[in-house]
């Protein structure tokens, strides 16, 4: 299996740390408002990545962390007068109800910040006695960068000619430089009631500091936590490279002296129409924006749809997002719904002239699965796994068609469905029933029906269609006759 590490900035075999567990982490929200598409298309992409995994064989543990503290959670509870607990708790439930309308698994460990302030102390402390970290003049303890020699790696950066003593207490920063970054951020009139009193060893001296973590230092506390010193992926957004991921990897490795992820992933950006999404350029989408937008369309349809024009991308490219590539991708789960239906139809009608499965279709099968399975193991490339996808749609389809499978083939195929869907997660089971035991008084109308179409009385075949229709059942006419499909 191969998958493009970030760190080395090229496809790596993947050999995970021990055979029976995948250590795998990413870093989840800011909880301070709705998730974004843009920030979707990246959980979509590490749901991806977690199910491929399963799917190929391996043991797979998540963690994920939520920020509950930050500038903006306290900048915005405090706005709406809330407390940050109730503030960030109501946009922690959103997201997660748009993870689960994406078919996304929640990790394993969903753990909001604020539960980690212990561990975080301890790490800031340890750095602070191996002078990793200091105590400014400003009441907060900053990472120091020049203090870290493999400083910049993961981010490609130049590190000759940095200015020192730089210091950024922002949670967050956009630069292209290198500077020392807060661990510990002495309390400000702005944060309110959202401090902590935490107790430092500074050259010495016990020192009680009231303040509140800094946004890196959480994502370390957290895998340290659950994974201890050492993870096998790390996944997240390619804006996080910088400073993000590269100030974790140097407060970690900082403490544990021990290489802290052994593969890096990232998502590329979600563009929508071929333009960098912003509320200033009208074209700012979260999920519920497009549930207003399509009202009249199934929301199990949307939401399958969206996960669609995600996953047929490039996980590391940039995508385009497009009302148009939203409706093609309602007209494709169509055509894969009826061809669902048209199986699960075939089955039901018990009438099948071959019994058993022929070496022919096993061959094909296997063939199929084999093919599936190299795409996801190729740097889980789901564009081609998908196409593999619709070939499987149309040899299931024309087989049937044809009249060819025999009862346990079709079983078999309706099995595969189940078997992409591990990964797809595009595919709604609950508008197929097999084997569905239906009334004998229903049968019943349905051979009258068929009685009176034989004596050409289509007024009377027309009426128990109808009836039919009352009772929640659409008839299906076809070569093989006619079957029952419940509505």
């Amino acid at each position: 299996m191969q998958l493009y590490n970030t760190k080395t900035r090229k496809k790596e075999e993947f050999k995970p740390l021990k055979q029976d567990e995948v250590k795998v982490y990413y870093c989840g929200p800011t909880v301070y408002n709705y998730a974004h598409i843009g920030n979707l298309r990246t959980y979509v992409f590490e749901d991806i990545v977690v199910k491929s995994l399963k799917f190929l064989g391996h043991k797979v543990s998540t963690t994920m962390n939520l920020t509950d503290v930050d500038d903006k959670t306290i900048r915005d509870s405090q706005a709406a007068g809330e407390t940050l607990k109730d503030f960030t708790e109501k946009y922690t439930k959103l997201f997660l109800d748009d993870l689960e309308k994406l078919n996304i698994a929640q990790a394993d460990n969903v753990i909001p910040v604020t539960t980690l302030i212990p561990e975080m102390v301890r790490m800031i402390q340890t750095m602070l006695n191996r002078k990793n970290a200091y105590l400014a003049d400003d009441g907060s303890i900053y990472f120091s960068v020049k203090s870290f020699k493999k400083y910049g790696r993961l981010a490609n950066l130049d590190m000759k000619g940095m200015k020192e003593s730089v210091r950024i207490d922002n949670d967050e920063y956009d630069k292209d430089s290198a500077a020392d970054f807060v661990l510990w951020k002495g309390w400000k009139e702005a944060d309110g009631e959202n401090f902590w009193n935490e107790t430092f060893t500074v050259e010495g001296k016990e020192i009680t500091i009231k303040g509140r973590p800094g946004w890196h230092i959480e994502c370390s506390a957290c895998n340290m936590k659950y994974f201890g010193a050492q993870i096998d992926i790390h996944m997240g957004w390619e804006d996080l490279i910088f400073p993000h991921h590269q100030n974790e990897i140097a407060q970690t490795e900082s403490c544990t002296r021990k290489e802290f992820s052994k593969y890096w992933m990232h998502s590329g950006h979600l563009m929508v129409d071929g333009k960098k999404m912003a509320k200033s350029a009208g074209n700012f989408h979260r999920l519920t924006d497009l549930e207003e937008k399509y009202s009249d369309t199934p929301k199990e349809l949307l939401y399958r749809a969206v996960r669609l024009v995600f996953v047929n991308g490039k996980y590391n490219d940039s995508i385009d997002f497009s009302f148009s590539k939203l409706e093609q991708a309602f007209n494709t789960l169509k055509k894969i719904d009826e061809s669902l239906k048209t199986l699960a139809r075939s089955i039901n009608a018990g009438n099948k002239k071959v019994v058993g499965i022929s070496r022919d279709f096993r061959n094909e099968m296997q063939i199929i699965v084999s093919e599936y399975m190299s795409r996801l193991e190729d740097d889980f490339n789901m564009p081609e796994a998908l196409a593999e996808f619709h070939s499987f749609v149309k040899f299931s389809n024309t087989g049937i068609a044809d009249g060819t499978f025999s009862l346990e083939e079709e079983m078999a195929l309706m099995d595969m469905f189940e078997t992409f869907n591990e990964v797809l997660g595009i595919i709604d089971f609950s508008i197929v029933e097999i084997d569905e035991q239906i009334d004998d008084a229903i049968m019943n109308l349905l051979d009258d029906r068929n009685k009176a179409k034989l004596d050409k009385n289509f007024e009377l075949a027309d009426k128990i269609r109808d009836d039919l229709l009352e009772q929640g059942y659409k008839i299906i006419d076809s070569r093989e006759g006619s079957v029952l499909e419940k509505i």
